[in-house]
């Protein structure tokens, strides 16, 4: 399959779309267009200050998206991705109440109706499917909102992006669910080398049954379009004939397929009124703009975006991924195009594409990139600093530039680590997140003064951390000068924090005499090594240090004596603390059991159901055990004897193969040589059916 030579940036382009479209959309999601137009008008540009809301928020559209289209990863990059494999990795990556999905309960939320199908161990597409859930349940708008990824992986090959989202529908969905998802799809996936609509949705339409009614909506549409030069004759008959009151359910699929189709029809090469009309349309504003956005992102490419006023410079590539898998939470549309973009060359075929910059987090590669740096606001903070970024010696490079910065100022851009404060101000949908970066591992960056440069200036690297009142205290570096047209690898083993967490992490400038003015580039910023840290309840009464786990248990409080006290009422409940890159490392610390059938640490932790277990359990055993979906494999085991409300000393690490567990003196080891065997990933507590504890947890290398 030859793949287009901008595939890399069309897929950035995609997914920028896709966000762009769900934060316009998302402030005033199922409103309607006599509403909005009341109460905002036409919507011309991001409105969520005006509705008192964050931009950057979690959302269903955006988590699921990005979510599940790792069940490749987990089970093989292959096309022919089955339904009950999509549907083992909602049963992964999906927190109970808490993560990615709208949970309004069983028979009103479809996903939500789904899940707990998986989890009484109903597989997709039966978890899905109209014979298990109703046509009403079963035909709303969800199966369509998640497909961009399936179609990324997809370019050209509009036949492979309708397979794998049908496979991914029917974990949730059925009927013309599904289908608009296919279609949709495929429009997606053509729209890497095709740039006519009628082509597209034609292209589309023969994915699906000639005489369903997605299709019959469309062919309606079409003739509509036709008849009515202006896009708001076509969206009063789509409200006459397929409005809400016509179907069963709170979103179907039909009134918001039908304003996308309206919307790409009137609109193909024009992201800006693209947006304008499906979001001042109404609905699932959502849902259809970040569809529109990401559709008019692969068709037009960057180029496409940056014709109307700039939608990219509030979001700087952010983005919320809330799942089981925290390290994956806090993330950016680079770091998402270029894994999707490895997806799809590895489907079809070909070598995944080098990681830029040697491996750096943060490298700058793509056009107009971010990745999340913004100038910070503070009292010291110097007026005019801007973030851009440029063509530079190794690639592209970001831009700090700054103009009369005098000896009492900073110049500091940072990017989120953690969680950030906003968050608490989020509506609907939780955030499930663990910090990206943690004491003991090295930071480096390396920066370089434009030539034309005024002055010299000192430059550090700086983090962010959460205090005992939860709010942001600076931490920074030693200073390091640079001359104009000089560079420097700026460099910081980060130290403990009192168990708080890292919310941002950047590069803070100052001047060293009366002024300077000028330009810094900062060519890359990456983090090695194992993290070094004590895990505990740090001073005061904040609250983002237990949040800083994800929480996958039934109860986790801080109003208990010990810092981690979870408790778990069925099955088996986990708390998960780190990200993937954390590979070969130690955890340690005195475990209490009051109650349960086991109860111990987790390592290389890849979500709730994907993990290493060091467990100690009531029938008298200690174990080393890999959870991988439904099975549990013994790896390693011997007699231990346990007390409840006890304290036992326990140790775990995991180095290359080999696992080790320790308790009270006693050792077991196990190597897992398999092909399927977990290379990385956080810590974990666990406990089944019942309650354990600990006071702080000392994470280190090996």
């Amino acid at each position: 399959m030859q793949l287009p030579n901008d595939y890399l940036e069309r897929v950035y382009a995609g997914v920028l779309g896709k966000l762009i479209g769900v934060y316009l959309g998302r402030p005033f999601e199922g409103w309607t267009y006599q509403k909005i137009m009341e109460e905002l008008g036409p919507i011309e540009y991001y409105v969520h200050e005006r509705l008192n809301q964050p931009l950057v928020v979690t959302d269903d559209d955006v988590a699921g998206t990005f979510t599940f289209i790792r069940a490749l990863e987990d089970y093989g990059i292959k096309p022919d991705l089955s339904a009950e494999e999509i549907g083992k990795a909602w049963l992964n990556y999906i927190v109970e109440e808490r993560a990615i999905l709208w949970w309004g309960g069983n028979g009103n939320s479809t996903e939500h109706t789904a899940w707990l199908n998986l989890k009484k161990g109903v597989p997709a597409p039966q978890s899905g499917s109209i014979a298990t859930n109703g046509q009403g349940v079963a035909e709303q708008i969800g199966a369509q909102i998640f497909i961009d990824g399936w179609a990324m992986v997809a370019p050209g090959q509009p036949e492979l992006a309708a397979k794998l989202a049908e496979q991914a529908g029917k974990v949730s969905h059925d009927g013309e669910s599904v289908y608009a998802a296919m279609l949709w799809a495929a429009m997606e996936a053509e729209a890497f080398v095709a740039s006519d609509i009628d082509h597209l949705i034609d292209t589309g339409l023969k994915q699906i049954p000639s005489d369903s009614q997605i299709a019959k909506l469309i062919a309606d549409i079409r003739a509509w379009h036709k008849a009515h030069p202006d896009w708001r004759d076509t969206r009063q008959k789509i409200q006459d004939n397929y409005g809400y009151d016509k179907y069963p359910g709170n979103c179907h699929i039909m009134p918001n397929h039908a304003l996308m189709i309206m919307t790409v029809l009137y609109a193909p090469h024009d992201f800006q009124k693209a947006q304008m009309i499906v979001n001042t349309s109404g609905w699932d504003t959502d849902c259809n703009a970040g569809n529109v956005g990401c559709l008019l992102g692969i068709m037009n490419g960057l180029d496409g975006l940056a014709e109307g006023p700039d939608f990219r410079g509030p979001i700087a590539d952010r983005m919320l991924i809330s799942s089981a898998d925290g390290g994956n939470s806090l993330n950016d549309a680079v770091r998402q195009a270029y894994f999707l973009t490895n997806l799809g060359l590895q489907l079809a075929g070909q070598q995944s594409l080098e990681a830029p910059k040697n491996g750096a987090q943060f490298h700058f590669s793509l056009p107009g990139s971010q990745q999340g740096f913004r100038p910070l606001t503070a009292l010291d903070a110097a007026s005019g600093v801007r973030v851009g970024n440029t063509e530079f010696e190794s690639g592209r490079a970001l831009t700090i530039d700054y103009e009369a910065l005098g000896p009492a100022q900073r110049a500091v851009v940072t990017t989120p680590t953690f969680s950030p404060r906003e968050m608490l101000d989020m509506r609907t949908y939780d955030l499930m997140a663990t910090p990206l970066v943690y004491p003991g591992q090295k930071v480096r960056a390396r920066v370089k003064a434009d030539q034309q440069n005024r002055g010299a200036i000192e430059t550090r690297l700086r983090i962010r951390v959460y205090d005992e009142r939860d709010q942001l205290s600076d931490i920074d570096s030693a200073a390091v000068v640079i001359e104009p047209g000089s560079e420097a690898t700026l460099e910081w083993t980060l130290p403990e924090t009192d168990g708080q967490p890292i919310a941002e992490i950047g590069i803070a400038i100052t001047g060293t005499g009366k002024r300077a003015d000028g330009r810094l580039f900062v060519d890359y910023l990456r983090w090695d090594g194992a993290p070094k840290l004590t895990l505990k309840r740090p001073a005061g009464d904040g609250d983002f240090w237990r949040m800083a786990w994800v929480n996958g248990a039934s109860f986790f409080s801080k109003r208990f004596p010990a810092a981690f006290r979870i408790a778990q009422n069925r099955g088996e409940g986990i708390i998960i603390h780190g990200t993937r890159q954390w590979t070969d490392y130690q955890a340690s610390g005195q475990v209490m059991i009051h109650l349960g059938n086991y109860g111990g640490f987790a390592i290389r932790a890849q979500g709730l159901r994907r993990y290493y277990g060091a467990r100690v359990t009531r029938d008298g055993k200690m174990q080393i055990v890999k959870v991988r979906d439904e099975d549990t494999k013994v790896l390693a085991e011997t007699a231990f004897k346990i007390e409840f409300d006890k304290h036992i000393a326990m140790k775990v690490s995991a180095q290359g193969a080999r696992i080790t567990f320790e308790a009270d003196g006693i050792s077991v080891t196990a190597e897992d040589t398999a092909a399927d065997a977990f290379r990385d990933g956080g810590v974990g507590l666990l406990i089944h059916e019942g309650a354990l504890s600990s006071n702080e947890i000392r994470i280190g290398g090996v």
